[in-house]
């Protein structure tokens, strides 16, 4: 297994690059805040890929627990069909949007069962595990039981329903042994759980009087049949949370694949806010008692918000990715994710408001700057990249616009920043517009003593449009794709690397460049919503 408490914090960035998002609880349809989680993964990952390094996306679905076994009662299915039925919705959203994970894992996959088990039975030989009785407040809805800062007016805080009061006997895994060592870790690595805000909340929790305790890990058989059973007791099933993390070492090969000890040493969990305790606190403990360290960062995101209220299938207010794929195309979707959430914070969504988003940046500025810069290079040079003169002041701008784009994508995807990263390379697209309103090729062509200008505008705009389409080929694949083909270059993004790839001057003189349609046209109303 390595070295089991190695200091990831303390180390050099490696080449390798591991995302985690949280695997997907199968009793509904994805939606818009399963999809930014998982938006926001395969842009990671498709920036590191295009950092040079060796990168790994693991997604997939939760299958156990008593909330998948509800539906399937209400509807009088078996279990395993309820549970396949929606594995396959979002492994086939993932496809048809395009998400370019590694594995999809399951729950119910073969290996994670033994993994589990194997797991369970390591840390019950260690003395982590003990049986007892526990009487409290259990919410169906988290698979928990609650402690007052779960709930609100008598009511679980993320499901808006009453506990219930259960007694029983389970196991238990001793977890509250280990939070000192976890409170120190936290204070240690201020950047492991990240923004700051939830680490802070996290400390808080550590610190509570009422404490949180030690961890339920079972579920006895005569309540609950459907999950892993224990290896050191055939009457009782894994708790969901206990089995659905360990699927972040099982998508990697735990304990001796061949990438594990690479992989898990460059480990990114991405997270929405409400599982924060479970990816804080249960994880690391659990971590601790099988000799790993934890993840190199724990990243969590807010709530997406319709009416001021936060997602969910209770409350009957999703955002389907398929549908907003069908009416405005996903890349502009996943675009407005990226850019209008604050990483951290909580967005509130409207059609409206994505209307605006895409007509302002996508259209207006960077499907502007693509159409003018390739319809007069067509225009005034037979639509082949010309030679430019030398470079004047203006040049110079959009030169230094380049470097400062490239830059700062370095600088704020290393803080899982992605609104401000695009910020910041849109500001090429910003400068590279100006620098065309000031050079006016359509007027500077009618003079003939212009003409070496004219070309270096041209050149200098498509040059411009070549590092934008690498820079931004992890937030927009196939728009940013299409641009380099636009410009001649249709394989440009194939191994291409940040920084050896985008300095100014890469683009080939002559090379044959294409109008095409607008990349991003105007949208005029928001489609009524259904």
């Amino acid at each position: 297994m390595g070295n089991p408490m190695r200091d990831p914090a303390s180390e050099p960035m490696s080449k390798a690059f591991y995302v985690t998002t949280p695997i997907y609880y199968v009793n509904a349809e994805p939606h818009i805040g399963h999809t930014y989680t998982t938006v926001v993964a395969d842009t990671l990952v498709r920036y590191h890929r295009l950092c040079g390094e060796n990168s790994f996306m693991l997604t997939g679905t939760d299958e156990h627990g008593e909330k998948v076994f509800e539906v399937a009662e209400e509807r009088g299915l078996p279990v395993e069909e309820v549970a396949k039925h929606y594995s396959d919705r979002f492994r086939e959203a993932w496809d048809a949007l395009g998400i370019s994970y590694d594995r999809f894992i399951r729950t119910t996959d073969p290996d994670h069962k033994q993994v589990v088990q194997s797991i369970l039975q390591q840390v019950y030989d260690a003395g982590e595990i003990e049986f007892r009785e526990y009487e409290g407040d259990y919410c169906v809805g988290c698979e928990r039981f609650l402690t007052e800062r779960d709930m609100k007016d008598g009511l679980c805080i993320d499901h808006e329903r009453a506990p219930e009061a259960r007694k029983e006997a389970n196991y238990f895994f001793k977890m509250s042994d280990h939070f000192p060592w976890l409170a120190d870790y936290i204070q240690e690595h201020p950047d492991f759980i990240r923004p700051e805000r939830y680490r802070n909340e996290v400390l808080s929790m550590l610190r509570e009087e009422s404490g949180l305790g030690d961890l339920c890990i079972s579920r006895p058989k005569s309540r609950l049949h459907w999950g892993i059973e224990l290896p050191f007791d055939p009457d009782y099933v894994c708790y969901v949370w206990f089995d659905a993390l360990i699927n972040y070492l099982t998508g990697i090969g735990y304990p001796d694949g061949p990438d594990f000890e690479t992989l898990w040493g460059a480990c990114e969990h991405l997270v929405g806010k409400d599982i924060l305790k479970p990816h804080a606190v249960f994880w690391p403990t659990m971590l601790r008692a099988i000799g790993l360290s934890p993840a190199r960062h724990l990243n969590v995101h807010g709530y997406w918000n319709v009416d001021n209220k936060k997602v969910s299938k209770s409350l009957g207010n999703m955002i389907s990715p398929l549908i907003m794929q069908e009416r405005y195309g996903f890349e502009a979707f996943r675009y407005f994710l990226l850019r209008d959430m604050v990483f951290g914070l909580d967005s509130s969504f409207s059609e409206e408001s994505l209307v605006a988003r895409i007509n302002a940046d996508l259209a207006n500025n960077l499907g502007n700057l693509v159409s003018r810069t390739l319809n007069m290079t067509k225009r005034f040079a037979e639509g082949r990249v010309p030679e430019p003169g030398p470079a004047e002041e203006p040049e110079e701008r959009v030169r230094k616009a380049a470097e400062e784009a490239v830059a700062g994508l370095q600088r704020h995807m290393s803080r899982t920043e992605l609104h401000r990263a695009l910020e910041s390379v849109f500001q090429l697209a910003d400068e590279a517009n100006r620098y065309l309103e000031e050079r006016e090729p359509w007027k500077a062509a009618k003079d003939p003593e212009l003409a070496e200008r004219v070309r270096t505008t041209l050149y200098t705009c498509c040059e411009a449009l070549r590092i934008l389409s690498i820079l931004l080929s992890p937030f927009l694949p196939e728009k940013s794709a299409e641009i380099a083909a636009r410009l001649g270059l249709a394989d440009a993004h194939e191994g291409a690397r940040l920084g050896e790839d985008t300095r100014w001057g890469g683009i080939p003189l002559g090379i044959e460049t294409r109008k095409g349609d607008p990349l991003f046209p105007r949208i005029e109303t928001a489609p009524e919503t259904d």
